[in-house]
Formats: structure tokens, C-alpha cells, sequence
């Protein structure tokens, strides 16, 4: 665990949002601290946000720790500075902030949780997606590559390959690549997940073409051969699903909020 004063600014403010709560009903009274009650709720609710753990799942040397955390909050936030601080307008602003910014997000997530998703709306954007996937949908490259430590290495690779040279033979004896074991096969991969300038290379190519000229890269220099291209299939829906249902609920979420523009008392 962190030590108190060391994480003593990061419960401030999960502390000064909390002044905002509602006392939570059945709360008891941890410890006063210069007579301001320290309540279970809030020590609870403290636990949680710097865990990200139920607090009845924290070990009690670790609770404990976190209370004398809280505990040097509530001894500094008492004191008589603290009061004249208290009534600046700077903090003023922060304290409203946080505590709107609080109840946007608890009322975001009521609204959310009681506007989910239906199947018949993840599946109708799931048919939108697959239909744009399908107008253009992204390539997958087959190749191999020789990777050397030396440029002139890979134009001499380059020089046996045009007399003729196996490529699969040449990676497995010259490669310093793990794929040298397979020699040098890379399988079927999207070209932006590689290191540029190789995935750009391979795109340039043409099957059963190999590089003409090394292609340098943060990990040595390449000789490549690209052995084949093809469409990709757009991801079930069930792999999808959980990105759906969030990205309606949002849209959801979105319109509801535009809906209350209108009506809102906008007067400066």
C-alpha cells in the first residue's frame, strides 16, 4: 500500500465529491475527528475508488492504512484554514463542479442503466456495420522475411534469391528473426499492425514477389516475399457485442441529453 502522505492528494478529491452524497442509511461513525463525524459510508465508498474492490474484500492492514488516509483528510480539511479557504471562490467553483459533474454522472448512469440496449438495436447496428464492412473490406497479407542485422547481408540474399535460391531455406539458415523456424513465414497479418516501412513494402508488392531492395526497419533490415492477399471477414456479432450495446447506449444517452437543451433555462 501507498503511504498516507504520499496519496493523501488523490483522496481529497474523491472526499470533497463525497461531502456532496447523501448520507447513505445504516451509516455509522468510524472516528470524530475535530468533531466532524468520519462516516462508514464514506470510508466504504474512499476504499472502493482506490482499490477498485468492494471494500468488504480490502484485508483489514490494508483498510487500515486507507482510514489513516482519510483520517490525515479530515485533520487537514478541519483546520481553521481550511475554513477560510473554504469560502474563496476558486475553491467554491471546484467544489460545485465536482459535485454537478457527480450527479451528471449519476444520472448518466441511472438513464443507461434503464435505457439498455435491446438485441433488435445490437443487431440492426451490427447489419449497418456489415454492410459498410463489406463495401470495403480490409486486407490481410501472406508473407515471409529474412532479417539480418546488415544491409549489405540482405543485398547478398537478395543476389542468391535471383539465381535462384530457395527464400524458405535462406530465413531458416540467415534470418535472426524467431519465424526463421518456420522459415520465415509471418502468416496472414493486417499490413498497418507491422512495423513501417514493412507493412507499406508488402503492400507494394505482388504475389510471389519478393524485395528488390532491403527494407530497414527499427529491428534490422528486411528481405521480404509476399505470398498472397485476401479480404477479411467482419468479427461475429458476439465479439462485438459488448462494444454495440455500449456505443447505443451512448447514442441514447446523447439524444436524451440534446433533448433537454430545449427546454433548460439558458438565460445569461
Amino acid at each position: 500500500m501507498t503511504s498516507s502522505s504520499g496519496s493523501a492528494k488523490v483522496g481529497i478529491t474523491a472526499v470533497m465529491a463525497l461531502a456532496a452524497l447523501p448520507w447513505v442509511a445504516g451509516a455509522e461513525t468510524v472516528k470524530t475527528i475535530n468533531g466532524v463525524d468520519l462516516d462508514s459510508s464514506v470510508v466504504d465508498f474512499y476504499i472502493e475508488s482506490r482499490t477498485q474492490r468492494p471494500a468488504a474484500d480490502v484485508d483489514p492492514q490494508d483498510r487500515a492504512t486507507l482510514v489513516n488516509e482519510i483520517t490525515d483528510i479530515y485533520l487537514i480539511s478541519t483546520q481553521a484554514r481550511a475554513n477560510e479557504l473554504a469560502q474563496s471562490e476558486r475553491v467554491k467553483a471546484q467544489a460545485e463542479l465536482q459535485y454537478r459533474g457527480l450527479l451528471a454522472q449519476a444520472v448518466a448512469a441511472d438513464f443507461v442503466e434503464n435505457n439498455q440496449a435491446t438485441d433488435e438495436e445490437i443487431a440492426t447496428e451490427y447489419a449497418g456495420y456489415v454492410t459498410q464492412f463489406e463495401q470495403n473490406p480490409p486486407k490481410e497479407y501472406k508473407a515471409r522475411h529474412i532479417l539480418v542485422e546488415a544491409e549489405a547481408d540482405a543485398i547478398a540474399l537478395i543476389t542468391q534469391l535471383g539465381e535462384g535460391a530457395d527464400f524458405a531455406e535462406l530465413a531458416s539458415t540467415h534470418s535472426i528473426d524467431s519465424s526463421a523456424n518456420s522459415g520465415g513465414d509471418l502468416g496472414w497479418f493486417a499490413a498497418e499492425t507491422m512495423v513501417q516501412p514493412f507493412g507499406e513494402a508488402v503492400i507494394s508488392m505482388e504475389d510471389g514477389e519478393y524485395s528488390e531492395q532491403p527494407v530497414e526497419t527499427q529491428f534490422g533490415w528486411h528481405v521480404i516475399l509476399r505470398e498472397g492477399i485476401r479480404d477479411t471477414s467482419p468479427p461475429t456479432l458476439e465479439s462485438l457485442r459488448d462494444a454495440i450495446k455500449q456505443g447505443v447506449e451512448q447514442q441514447k444517452l446523447q439524444r436524451y441529453i440534446e433533448g433537454l437543451r430545449p427546454a433548460a433555462d439558458n438565460d445569461e
